[in-house]
Order: C-alpha cells, then structure tokens, then sequence
C-alpha cells in the first residue's frame, strides 16, 4: 500500500482499542474474534508502512497489544474504548486516508462477523464508524 503519512505507535494503539470495542460491543469478547484480528493484522496491516516498535517489531502489532492487554483487563467498556478512538481519528484526520478507512471497516466487520454473525451492538457501532469517516 502506497503510504504518503507517517503512522505511529499510537495509531494502532488507538486502533486495538477500536477493534477491541467492536468485539466487547456484546459484552463478550470470544477467541474468534481475536483469532480473525491476528489473521487480519498478519495478512493487512503489517504492509501499511514499515514502521518499527522500541524492540524492532512491526509497529503494528500494537494493535494486537493493546486489543489482548485490553481483554485481559477484563474491561468490557466497549464505549469508552470506541469514544477514544473516535477522538483520535477527528485529532489526527490525516492518518485516516480512504485506504486506511478501507482497511479499518474491513477489520471491524471481519470482527464483528466472526461468531455468529453480527448483532445488533457490533451493527450499531459499525454504523457509527463509518458516519465517522464521513
């Protein structure tokens, strides 16, 4: 992917707790769900750019950092984590190229698909995703 931006580590934090809300949106986050954020970051993220972490890892992996650290908190509080997200993005506009945006709803809708399909949390939060890049 042809990237003119320059992300950073806090870009895909703020991303984990995005996708990490998508799947708490239920009040339940299941091995699936994050089993298909691992497939995806592995098979999309990881060539956004080539940024690197403090030990030499792709920077994106913080997705799955910050989403797996979130999960074992054990904090459910999908809004909070979607709220902060939501911010970032209207701070930080540039980041949030049609490529990237893309790449983020096919993220959380992969997510949201992957158990059951998805219900009405996870569809009513998809929806106020896209409205946020409109």
């Amino acid at each position: 992917m042809e990237n003119l931006v320059r992300y950073s580590e806090r870009f895909y934090q703020n991303l984990g707790k995005l996708f990490y809300a998508i799947a708490a949106a239920d009040k339940k986050v299941r091995n699936e769900e994050y089993d298909k954020l691992r497939e995806i970051v592995r098979a999309d993220w990881l060539t956004v750019d080539e940024l690197e972490d403090d030990f030499q890892t792709d920077a994106a992996y913080q997705i799955e950092i910050v989403f797996d650290w979130l999960n074992t908190e054990d904090t459910l509080d999908a809004e909070t984590w979607f709220d902060e997200f939501i911010q970032f993005n209207e701070e930080n506009a540039p980041l949030f190229t049609k490529p990237i945006q893309d790449l983020i709803l096919k993220t959380a809708h992969a997510i949201a698909a992957s158990f059951s399909g998805k219900n009405k949390s996870e569809l009513i939060m998809l929806a106020r995703l896209n409205l946020s890049f409109k």
